[in-house]
């Protein structure tokens, strides 16, 4: 498994431990209504506490896109 692999692994398990329900890597979160403001909350504070990655408030709805999104963003700002 490639980091990106485990990272994008690790980003569905968080995600997926807020949800409730597995997730695809490209399924839209908030677009869809899969992840609404509380849960996005509840994602973004485990972003930080897990990855130690703050998403700016301003920022919140492009990078919990979706998994692929929000993984690509921690690893940029790691």
């Amino acid at each position: 498994m490639t980091q990106n692999e485990t990272l994008n692994a690790e980003v569905a398990a968080l995600v997926e431990s807020v949800v409730l329900r597995l997730v695809r890597d490209d399924e839209l979160l908030l677009e869809t209504g899969l992840v609404d403001s509380v849960l996005a909350v509840e994602i973004v504070m485990g972003v930080e506490m897990q990855f130690g990655v703050r998403i700016p408030p301003t920022e919140i709805a492009e990078h919990l896109a979706s998994v692929n999104a929000l993984a690509s963003f921690i690893a940029a700002n790691r």
